[in-house]
């Protein structure tokens, strides 16, 4: 692993994924260096599997900072943001790997939804020519259209300077919309929560409980839409489907008329011995019982049982963002978009 001290900046940090046609040969020199990447499309589970190893290398390589996405965070966008909430289309037609010229792969891109990119690179593989090729390809894929006019959002870590000047170099802005990243180190938790009297922590039940856990999820998340607008709970078999799904860590609130109503999913990467909490809700009712602290307590307790020694969420609310300010130490850390039209 990389040691990086106090004042550490990344030199060129990249970022995560790419979209096009087939393969592609790119025949660009690594800042002098004679090497040529080449760009494919994900092919085979095998594939899959293999990028889930790469996202560990590079959290690990960043000493856990989430310059990237963790390899958690991809599975949820694969079987919920891709198959449940279809924002984008599925992985293998635009997710796209770059490999060095020893087949090494070095760097992955790939849309969350319209119109916007998440870049990860190899930090030893890392350089402005590759970060130059990945942002020809994604302009030239992923760019939406608006008029005459093209619009493309890129992702970028605060601590990742030399992309940040890179992306200004080619006309990129910043705009309102940043992911707040919250950190804790799970050897040094003291404090435990308890929910108000009458309500219960524990783990999500059988089948019979998702139609409960996929209604309490439209409560916390679509509190001002029409209850006939409600799709149904068949949606959470691929939250079960996720390879670090664990029932023991997705936890539920349950109220003292047994309704769930509060929840909140842990997945454990026993590799980078990091939980990533997403998502945590509470319904609106039962809002101000403290749910929210409960739940988190209980997972981090449970995560430091099985072995983990950091905990992360992203929060985009200032709700959201005030409970995880409580509930995970330090200052969160930015994670920004940037846009570019032309």
């Amino acid at each position: 692993m990389l040691e990086f001290g106090p004042s550490w900046e990344p030199k060129a940090r990249l970022g995560r994924y790419v979209v096009a046609f087939g393969v592609i040969s790119l025949t660009k020199d690594c800042e002098g260096s004679g090497m040529q990447w080449r760009m494919s499309k994900l092919q085979s589970d095998d594939d899959y599997w293999r990028v889930r190893t790469f996202l560990r290398d590079v959290f690990l390589n960043h000493d856990r900072l989430d310059l990237g996405w963790q390899t958690a965070r991809l599975d949820y966008w694969c079987w919920h943001v891709v198959e449940n909430c279809k924002a984008c289309d599925p992985p293998e037609q635009c997710l796209y790997l770059w490999y060095d010229a020893n087949d090494k792969l070095t760097a992955i891109m790939h849309p969350e939804r319209s119109g916007e990119i998440h870049i990860s690179v190899d930090p030893w593989g890392d350089s402005a020519a590759l970060l130059e090729d990945i942002l020809d390809a994604a302009e030239r894929l992923y760019a939406t259209n608006e008029g005459d006019a093209h619009k493309l959002c890129v992702w970028s870590h605060e601590l990742d300077t030399t992309r940040q000047e890179y992306l200004l170099e080619r006309g990129y802005e910043l705009d309102d919309n940043h992911e707040s990243q919250w950190r804790q180190d799970l050897t040094q938790m003291t404090q435990t929560f308890k929910p108000a009297f009458g309500y219960v922590i524990r783990s999500l039940g059988t089948v019979a409980e998702l139609p409960g856990r996929s209604w309490a999820s439209w409560r916390a998340f679509h509190p001002d839409e029409l209850d006939e607008d409600y799709e149904g709970w068949e949606w959470y078999r691929n939250i079960q489907r996720m390879p670090l799904y664990r029932r023991d860590l997705d936890l539920v609130a349950e109220a003292p008329d047994g309704s769930i109503a509060g929840f909140c999913t842990v997945w454990f990467d026993d590799v980078t011995r990091t939980g990533v909490f997403e998502p945590v809700g509470i319904v609106p009712e039962h809002q101000r019982c403290g749910l929210g602290t409960a739940l988190i307590s209980e997972g981090q307790q449970r995560l430091r049982s099985s072995g983990a020694t950091l905990a992360t969420v992203g929060g985009y609310s200032d709700a959201a963002n005030a409970l995880y300010r409580r509930m995970f130490s330090g200052d969160a850390l930015l994670y920004r978009r940037w846009q570019k039209t032309w």
